[in-house]
């Protein structure tokens, strides 16, 4: 797993993962905390960030910004290695810096990795408390939260493959958007070889918003 995580990091930086028995600086803690008392300080830090205020727009972006870190990472080594880290809750750990995105580490990487076909449920299991907690207190439906955790995977494979071209990172992600399975409902995948990846989502994730924020690529809004 080592090897694989020093490979995934030329990436690029959301697929970029410090790990070992020392976090690499001060600040990290497990993401369980984050979903817990830390939450409400850290969504009120994305939408100061953003220009949104600390309501359900930011609530919405933080969600996906964390899903597509997860995501990198465990497509990543998959992809790479055939092997997922275990990206349960309580053995990522993350910091926010003064500027730029989540980082997160990986202590002791190695320890209980899981099979390919593991991806879906590590990931989407350490989004299940972060979901409930945005749902309570914030009132992100379930329909947004799915949709945002669909496009941090796709997004995720788009940058991989143009990277690392080929291997199981397709079918991995198919498996999981396919009406059958856990992100089915989120919306409309399509890949054709040589033209690459395409995806239209169900929801909206509520980023045009933020001022000046737009629509995105994948937004149900551009198809209505």
């Amino acid at each position: 797993m080592d090897l694989v995580l020093s490979r995934l990091a030329a990436v690029g930086p959301f697929f970029t993962v410090p790990y070992g028995t020392e976090p690499p600086g001060e600040g990290f803690r497990p993401l369980s905390e984050l979903y817990g008392p830390a939450l409400e300080p850290y969504v009120a830090e994305v939408g100061r960030r953003i220009g949104s205020g600390p309501g359900r727009v930011a609530a919405s972006t933080a969600q996906l910004g964390i899903a597509a870190r997860l995501w990198s990472v465990g497509l990543g080594c998959a992809a790479l290695g055939g092997r997922v880290p275990d990206l349960g809750a309580d053995r990522v750990w993350w910091r926010l810096p003064g500027a730029g995105s989540l980082e997160l580490w990986l202590p002791e990487p190695g320890r209980g990795d899981l099979p390919a076909g593991a991806l879906g449920e590590t990931v989407l299991g350490n989004l299940a408390g972060l979901d409930v907690r945005l749902r309570q207190r914030y009132g992100v439906s379930p329909k947004v939260l799915r949709g945002n955790a669909a496009s941090g995977l796709v997004g995720a494979l788009r940058v991989l493959l143009d990277r690392v071209p080929g291997g199981p990172a397709v079918s991995l992600a198919a498996e999981l958007l396919a009406e059958e399975g856990p992100l089915g409902d989120a919306g409309a995948f399509v890949h054709e070889e040589g033209l690459g990846v395409a995806f239209v989502r169900r929801s909206c994730c509520l980023y045009y918003r933020v001022p000046g924020g737009g629509l995105c690529g994948d937004c149900v809004l551009r198809t209505r």
